[in-house]
């Protein structure tokens, strides 16, 4: 592709075909494409982009990652103010203030858009000719905060306008965190003992405030649009055409909107949505009744600090009373013995809640949770179930007090609390319960994302004896996982694929994965571009590891602690051979010359008399380059004992594969040596 004209097509090209895939996954939820496909899309655009940079372009897809972190935010000025809404309680408040706008427009007209209130953060997104520039938030709706480069993580904020809008545009909305991905950071934080978020909104707000944008883009945010700064300059005239028009430029909105004519027909709306709000994949905590009609908007005008002519009405935190039956004790992955209140079942935010985490030994003290109780529950941030309090006023005496139990209840193992810490442990790495956990946190979206392998199958594959360890899930059969209660052929195929798709995972999700004490996404991504390999990491020592900016000396006592352990070293040591790639990839250099110069080769599996860095650096002597994994570019690859999907996908593509002995028997013919007889061990 050397025509200058025809490489700008093609990386034009790519990015209107990528901006539209991204759109329909993230935006529409009805992707065209599986993920590979995507990948490879982004894949070729990057490397375009990256050998030709008078090609790269503000507003391209590939510019959503993030750069160095900053020392702090600059402040910005928002051109016009955004006010916060005042709020009503009762269908009596909202009649009130429609009363009031009657007072002020005796004839209006038009009606009324309902809209349910995302419990998120407000950000201003702004674009010059289509594409994104500077975002900031809402601050104190004069002055806000510059966080455009943790913006441009966001998927579902567009880079580039999907319709060609000329000048400037101000686009308005709310940033905010689904309740999977909201429930997903809270479950690692509390692994890591840091402090929960209480709410998906705090959470929103604590991810766009990282002056590290990487912080932000693992913390999976997304933005719904609702308003645009000055419309009529758009020809908009109603609050319907501006959702409209938003949806047309690319941009998510919520998309249950209605217009409704009076009191009536809104707080139909609002009763509607009381418990149906409880079935979105987030977080609401109201509606909001906007004016419809854009020009009646100037006429009503504002108070000081709110519109008068949209309000919010806020439904009140659900909390309901029941009965703690029983405390029982749940096994964490890291052996963590975290006690769970056992309730009588009672309906609350749209499902039926019978269990709570207590957290620890000291917060059941501090809220004094005994058998037998009656508690206050409510959901945090109507997500995850809490108890709130203890009716004491209910006790009749025979209520019974928790005691942290001395064993592991799931292996017997003498359960240890050190000094410092909140949690009590079960040491037992072989632990039955931390098997399962461990591997569900491998499994997990965030771990290794293998698609199928859910709890119920985790639980037959550790008590039928298949998986012991993490590295026994890539020695499964279909047949084995089809022998599964309610596992059928098909069903264990497409875990098979999944199976090896995710030995293909980045070192960095496989840091996270592993399930180390403390290393969450972020820290997983730190530790793996400072070392880049599990080979480096493990000769790291205990100061060298705290030494990166991020990670401290006690996740640094954490990671040793695991790199030390015979039994991780094993599973690291059958996962490589198992074809998981344990170090991120070489930037390409210019290669040397030499007979290898066209050879791309693909080391898998386990090798008898030489290393993998042994047999790499051999093929770069001779001019060629290693590759970590098996594409089209590859011309070679090098099977050991334990070859897995490299292999295969070698085979499937026709690329020749040869032994160790064939390899070095090549290497030599290249250096022009002459092959060794049999008294140099030759076959």
């Amino acid at each position: 592709m050397n025509d200058e004209k025809e490489l700008r097509r093609r990386v034009e090209a790519l990015r209107r075909e990528i901006i539209h895939h991204a759109h329909r996954y993230y935006v529409l939820d009805a992707p065209e494409i599986a993920d590979d496909a995507y990948d490879a899309l982004m894949i070729e655009l990057l490397a375009l982009e990256r050998d030709h940079p008078e090609l790269q372009d503000f507003g391209s897809p590939t510019a959503r990652v993030g750069g160095a972190p900053r020392e702090g935010f600059v402040k910005v000025s928002h051109p016009e103010p955004m006010q916060s809404l005042d709020n009503v309680f009762s269908l009596e408040g909202l009649g009130d203030f429609l009363d009031r706008q009657r007072r002020i427009l005796p004839d209006l007209s038009g009606g009324y858009v309902c809209e349910l209130k995302i419990d998120g953060l407000a950000v201003s997104l702004h674009y010059e000719n289509g594409v994104f520039v500077r975002g900031a938030t809402r601050g104190d709706g004069t002055v806000g905060e510059d966080v455009t480069a943790n913006l441009r993580t966001v998927r579902t904020v567009p880079l580039t306008l999907r319709e060609s809008l000329p000048g400037a545009l101000e686009v308005r909305g709310e940033i905010y965190m689904r309740s999977e991905d909201f429930a997903a950071l809270n479950a690692e934080r509390e692994e890591a003992e840091e402090p929960l978020f209480a709410n998906p909104r705090n959470a929103a707000a604590g991810a766009l405030r990282q002056l590290d944008p990487a912080v932000t883009a693992s913390r999976r945010l997304s933005f719904f649009a609702y308003a645009v700064s000055f419309p009529e300059r758009r020809g908009l005239a109603t609050q319907r055409e501006l959702l409209e028009a938003l949806r047309r430029w690319g941009f998510a909105t919520q998309g249950n909107e209605v217009l409704a004519s009076n009191l009536r027909e809104v707080g139909a709306y609002v009763e509607r949505w009381r418990e149906g709000r409880f079935s979105l994949p987030y977080a609401t905590d109201g509606v909001v009744v906007k004016v419809d009609r854009l020009e009646l908007r100037d006429l009503l005008g504002s108070t000081a600090r709110a519109p008068r002519w949209a309000v919010a009405y806020k439904y009140p935190p659900e909390e309901k009373t029941t009965r703690v039956r029983d405390i029982v004790i749940s096994v964490g992955r890291t052996g963590s013995l975290t006690p769970v209140a056992i309730l009588d079942p009672v309906p609350l935010a749209g499902t039926v809640v019978q269990r709570a985490s207590l957290h620890n030994a000291d917060e059941v003290a501090r809220k004094d949770v005994r058998i037998g109780d009656r508690v206050v529950v409510r959901k945090a941030g109507e997500i995850i179930p809490e108890v709130v309090r203890v009716v004491s006023e209910d006790r009749s005496g025979t209520e019974i007090p928790f005691v942290m139990p001395p064993r592991c209840p799931v292996c017997g193992t003498p359960a240890v609390r050190l000094p410092e810490e909140a949690a009590t442990r079960c040491p037992r790495r072989s632990c039955p319960a931390q098997i399962k956990e461990g591997l569900r946190h491998f499994a997990s979206r965030g771990g290794l994302d293998i698609r199928g392998l859910g709890e119920k199958i985790v639980d037959r594959l550790v008590e039928t004896g298949r998986v012991k360890d993490l590295a026994d899930l890539f020695d499964l059969s279909a047949a084995e996982l089809a022998s599964l209660d309610r596992l059928g052929e098909k069903s264990a195929a497409n875990m098979i694929q999944a199976l090896e798709t995710s030995l293909g995972r980045p070192l960095p999700r496989l840091l996270t994965a592993l399930g180390i004490r403390h290393v969450g996404s972020r820290v997983a991504e730190l530790l793996a571009d400072r070392f880049r390999s599990v080979e480096a990491l493990t000769r790291a020592t205990e100061e060298e590891l705290a030494s990166v900016d991020g990670v401290g000396p006690r996740i640094a006592a954490s990671v040793r602690a695991f790199l030390d352990s015979p039994a991780n070293q094993e599973t690291l040591r059958r996962l490589a051979s198992r074809g998981m790639a344990l170090a991120l990839p070489e930037p390409e250099a210019p290669l040397a010359e030499g007979p290898w110069k066209e050879e791309r080769v693909v080391f898998t599996g386990e090798l008898r008399t030489l290393t993998r860095t042994e047999g790499e650096a051999l093929v770069a002597s001779l001019g060629g380059r290693a590759l970590g994994s098996v594409s089209s570019k590859t011309t070679l690859v090098v099977a050991g004992e334990n070859s897995g999907s490299k292999l295969r996908k070698a085979q499937e593509l026709g690329i020749a594969v040869v032994d160790e002995e064939e390899f070095l028997a090549r290497v030599r013919r290249a250096r022009g040596e002459k092959s060794p007889g049999p008294r140099d061990g030759a076959s």
